[in-house]
């Protein structure tokens, strides 16, 4: 390829690396609802749990909705190949049917059959799972670490504890007897009472009161403890060092723009032009 391809080349990687960069920043206003909205079901859950029927048959729903519609505006695609473009469609369709399935209870007066709320729970699975995946690898691309990054990496371990709860719900309904509920597992949803669970083994906790009954829920619970440190340990990790090198590429730019520090050999070259 002659100079002249490879220069129009490499300026066109540099224009799309740019508009990639302003996408993820944009995102950056949209890390803080969805910190909140991934609290709302930690704390919202059991007030379902302990309150009357038609009361807790609409606080799922609308708490699942709006975290479901907060992915979906937070995941846009970052760039605009078909294939992406695809993949963003179908991830939101996905999520519409998420939506819609955690309303079929409140709408049928209960879950008609156990098929269809196995379904509807396998949807829900994949797409926090599919959110969950997505959302790291936009953390892990993001140009700068500020306070809403840091929002947003606390709202994606808050959201994997979700997925682990969601899970293990499903396969719960699936394959009963997966997990030994514990004795107050009769006043609780099983999906609160799931997703305690992965909360605590995401934390190492270990307090022994919900309790995998199967290898399958051993699984799960080892799935969950490796996701826990990793996210913590690479995800968090890399937003650190990369704040840590925007902070000293920020004080090295405020040494040169008072006098402190020279300019760099490319700088004065081009001034001087």
């Amino acid at each position: 390829m002659p100079p002249e391809g490879r220069a129009a080349l490499t300026e066109r990687e540099r224009s799309s690396r740019r508009q990639e960069e302003r996408r993820l920043l944009q995102l950056e206003e949209q890390f803080v609802p969805f910190l909140l909205l991934t609290l709302l079901p930690v704390f919202l859950m059991p007030v379902a749990s302990i309150s009357a029927v038609g009361l807790a048959q609409l606080l799922m729903p609308v708490m699942v909705s709006l975290l479901v519609f907060q992915s979906i505006r937070l995941l846009p695609a970052i760039r605009h190949s078909s294939s992406q473009l695809l993949r963003v469609q179908l991830y939101r369709l996905l999520g519409l049917l998420a939506a819609f399935g955690t309303w079929v209870p409140l709408l049928a007066g209960g879950w008609p059959n156990r098929e269809v709320r196995v379904v509807a729970l396998l949807v829900l699975t994949v797409f926090f799972l599919s959110t969950t995946v997505r959302f790291v690898l936009v953390l892990a691309r993001v140009p700068r670490v500020n306070l809403k990054v840091l929002a947003g990496a606390a709202a994606g371990y808050v959201h994997l504890g979700l997925t682990g709860g969601i899970l293990a719900t499903a396969i719960q309904v699936i394959h009963p007897g997966s997990f030994n509920l514990g004795v107050e597992a009769h006043n609780d949803f099983l999906l609160d009472r799931l997703t305690y669970f992965s909360f605590v083994t995401l934390g190492g906790l270990g307090y022994g009161d919900v309790l995998p009954g199967n290898p399958l829920g051993e699984r799960l619970a080892i799935l969950l403890s490796l996701c826990s440190t990793l996210y913590v340990s690479l995800l968090v990790g890399l937003l650190l060092g990369r704040f840590i090198a925007n902070r000293e590429v920020d004080l090295i730019e405020e040494e040169i723009e008072e006098g402190r520090l020279p300019l760099p050999l490319d700088a004065n070259r081009s001034r001087n032009e």
